[in-house]
C-alpha cells in the first residue's frame, strides 16, 4: 500500500473514532480525489447510505473543483431535504 493511502485511512480512523451517523442525524461522508468529489449521507447504525452524489454524474459541468464541489453540494442538499433528511 502506498504511504499516501496509509496516510488517509489514518485520517479516517481519527475521525472515525468521535463521529457516528444515526437515522435522525445521518453522518455527511466526503471523498475528493484530484479529478472528482464523491458525497454521501450515511445511517452508520443501520450500516447503509442513504444518499450519494458525485461529480462525475454531472458531465455537464464546467469549471474548477471548487465550482464543481459547490454543484454537488447544492444537489446532495436538494436529495436530502426530498428525502426528508434536514
Amino acid at each position: 500500500m502506498k504511504s499516501s493511502d496509509l496516510k488517509r485511512k489514518k485520517i479516517h480512523r481519527r475521525i472515525r473514532r468521535n463521529l457516528s451517523g444515526s437515522k435522525q442525524r445521518p453522518r455527511l461522508s466526503v471523498y475528493r480525489s484530484n479529478k472528482d468529489i464523491y458525497v454521501q449521507i450515511v445511517d452508520d447504525e443501520q450500516g447503509h447510505t442513504l444518499l450519494s452524489h458525485t461529480s462525475r454524474l454531472m458531465k455537464e459541468l464546467k469549471g474548477t473543483k471548487i465550482e464543481r464541489s459547490k454543484e454537488v453540494g447544492k444537489a446532495i442538499a436538494k436529495m436530502a431535504i426530498e428525502n426528508g433528511i434536514s
